[in-house]
């Protein structure tokens, strides 16, 4: 299992009328999140990128309990529960800085070769060094 987790504080321009942070920045929040796990992992996303491998979303799930509002410090904690083969799942928790939980969530990725387009499997680099964590 790979953990991690990211602060993110809510500015004006994200929250709508009502003030809350409005439902559709949350996968903005959760790509950070991803970018900066693999990040931490020795992982540039763009160089897997220059280097022809890209991933693009295949599904996402949020289920949103309470709302974020201006201003706040949010602990946005995501994990890798399993090594990739040509998915990659992560999974996120949303939470205040009074620890209350305010959403839960997950991303599936797809590996893309973008020679061909077509579903690859991880490059050989990111899973060596996945592997320690499985």
């Amino acid at each position: 299992m790979i953990k991690s987790e990211i602060a993110i504080r809510v500015r004006y321009g994200e929250t709508d009328r009502m003030g809350y942070v409005y439902y559709g920045n949350y996968a903005t929040y959760f790509e950070v999140a991803r970018v900066e796990l693999l990040r931490t992992l020795g992982v540039n996303y763009r160089t897997m990128e220059d280097d022809g491998i890209s991933l693009p979303v295949l599904e996402y799930k949020i289920k949103y309990i309470k709302p974020a509002f201006y201003d706040e410090l949010l602990d946005i904690k995501i994990v890798i529960n399993e090594l990739p083969g040509v998915r990659i799942k992560f999974e996120y928790e949303t939470y205040n800085s009074e620890k209350v939980l305010l959403n839960v969530a997950e991303t599936t990725l797809v590996f893309v070769n973008t020679k061909n387009m077509k579903p690859c499997q991880p490059p050989d680099f990111l899973l060596e060094k996945m592997k320690p964590f499985f």
